[in-house]
């Protein structure tokens, strides 16, 4: 059967009066499949939308040489973190080790073992200056292609390397550090006293460590609004995607280079409005927020029959 183009909605942040309906009878729907719907139902609909979700983790996991006992480690200590979150959210600041067991299926011996907060070893990369002054410095150069070219020192005589910097990072960190980590990356380059941009976008494919790090916190957070949306823990968050299949390769060239040029338009004014968002707030503002779009290429999936 032929199929045109399917839109999935995860949680439009705007509603209009037609989605608001369609909303209000989802919701009568839902409580009356609710009503119909056993706990094993339920447990077996949840199991298999975590395989869907973790099936290219767990490909990541093997080609990064991960095995069985490394995987199953991680994610006791991911049940015993979120376990007590959750019961934390409940009013309980310190869950005892019976509520923790309860909670995640681990028995008491292995939860006492484990209650403690293991180290991070990626960076954070909400908080990479160089991320941050490679944001600043592509959105600059976007209003003026000049800028794509800076002298390295303030001169006085017109934006420097050092001013972006300064700018970007709040000062935390010395611009000479930032242009070091940058070249490292392969995000731009120095010659004679200048630093020219030589990527489109902060793509660290350089460094392992940093690419892991970006792909770790774009796919939770992206994980994190669809959890969100389904749980019902607050607002309806963006969260959408539009699905076709029955195409040819050249087709799904066209619609990707689409994307990445849409995506150009819409970063650099993200990014213009981010930026003075952060400036009114001087940085001290309780909340944060990630917006992100992707595409992806694969074999068309043949339902089994």
């Amino acid at each position: 059967m032929q199929r045109g183009p399917l839109e999935l909605l995860g949680g439009p942040s705007g509603l209009c009066a037609w989605e608001k309906g369609a909303q209000a009878q989802r919701r009568r729907q839902e409580s009356s499949d609710h009503r119909n719907t056993t706990m094993q139902d339920r447990l077996t609909w949840a199991q298999s939308a975590c395989a869907r979700v973790m099936r290219p983790l767990v490909r990541l996991a093997l080609g990064m040489g991960l095995k069985h006992p490394h995987l199953e480690e991680m994610l006791r200590d991911l049940l015993l973190a979120e376990a007590r979150r959750l019961w934390q959210a409940q009013g309980v600041p310190q869950p005892n080790i019976s509520q923790l067991a309860v909670t995640t299926g681990l028995n008491r011996k292995e939860v006492t073992a484990r209650v403690r907060n293991p180290a991070d070893p990626l960076p954070h990369t909400e908080l990479s200056a160089a991320a941050k002054t490679f944001t600043r410095w592509l959105q600059l150069s976007s209003q003026d292609s000049k800028l794509q070219r800076l002298p390295i020192a303030a001169t006085g005589n017109g934006l420097s390397f050092e001013e972006v910097a300064r700018q970007a990072s709040r000062g935390d960190v010395h611009h000479r550090a930032v242009l070091d980590e940058l070249m490292r990356l392969g995000m731009c380059s120095k010659d004679d006293g200048f630093v020219e941009l030589s990527a489109e976008g902060f793509v660290p494919t350089a460094d392992l460590q940093t690419t892991l790090a970006f792909l770790g916190d774009n796919l939770r957070d992206h994980a994190a609004a669809a959890v969100s949306n389904t749980l019902g823990e607050g607002p309806l968050l963006l969260e959408r995607a539009v699905y076709a299949d029955g195409l040819s390769e050249g087709d799904c060239d066209t619609i990707h280079r689409l994307m990445r040029q849409r995506w150009v338009e819409l970063h650099r004014e993200l990014v213009s409005n981010m930026t003075d968002a952060v400036e009114r707030n001087a940085g001290q503002g309780p909340k944060r927020v990630r917006v992100g779009v992707y595409v992806y290429l694969g074999d068309r999936e043949i339902p089994a029959p």
